[in-house]
């Protein structure tokens, strides 16, 4: 099959939820660059689009995001390990007594889904090694001329991993797989958060972007002191 008929399959087949194996050939191919390269693009510009119309969301999603799944990770761990060594107490109640199978192999998932709406964040906050120290000592063309070269790499970046993690995700799909340990919560519901994810790591490096050029073009400083955990 041509390029463009690849393309064309990826695109009805998403849109319509109708999965074959076809499907997961097209986005095998090469295809999946052309669909999913500009997807990212766009994608990141609507969402730093949303950002500003909703500073809420900008302030608070992805760290929203990060605390709640953190939480549920240490509410599953604490629970599972109650229920394993509970039942050396005499008074423990059996009801409770035996470790799901699953609280083994959702956290992992969940962990996932934290590790990297976290790094989207990071990425707005700056807070990824950059070697900040350097650049302050420069003027403010080569420190623009870096920033923009961030930029480009970190959407390299973005486009790559939606890419890849789509192809993941849609075979997960069209395989039926389970999450193990569980009798039909699907593996592909969680492996879809890490595209998504991206496009929103993407919406953050659209809106440095346009931070940096936009100081660049009134003179103010450029390089600042990145703090974790700080506020956008």
């Amino acid at each position: 099959m041509s390029v463009m008929a690849d393309v064309g399959t990826i695109i009805t087949s998403t849109l319509t939820g109708d999965i074959t194996f076809s499907t997961v050939q097209a986005y095998r191919s090469p295809a999946a660059w052309w669909v999913f390269t500009p997807v990212t693009l766009l994608g990141g510009l609507l969402v730093y689009w949303i950002y500003k119309k909703v500073p809420f969301l900008d302030r608070h999603l992805e760290r929203t995001i990060v605390v709640y799944t953190y939480i549920v990770i240490a509410l599953i761990i604490f629970t599972g390990v109650i229920q394993r060594f509970g039942p050396n107490f005499s008074w423990f109640p059996e009801a409770w007594a035996g470790q799901p199978a699953w609280s083994t192999t959702i956290p992992p998932l969940l962990f996932m889904v934290m590790a990297w709406y976290g790094c989207a964040f990071n990425v707005r906050l700056r807070t990824h090694l950059s070697f900040n120290e350097f650049r302050s000592n420069m003027g403010p063309s080569g420190q623009i001329m870096l920033l923009v070269m961030d930029a480009i790499l970190w959407m390299g970046f973005c486009i790559i991993v939606v890419t890849t993690t789509a192809r993941v995700t849609v075979n997960s799909f069209d395989n039926f797989q389970i999450v193990l340990g569980t009798d039909n919560l699907m593996q592909w519901k969680f492996l879809i958060t890490v595209p998504i994810a991206f496009l929103l790591m993407a919406g953050r490096v659209w809106e440095n972007l346009f931070e940096d050029l936009k100081k660049y073009r009134a003179g103010e400083p450029l390089i600042e002191q990145a703090v974790i955990g700080g506020d956008v």
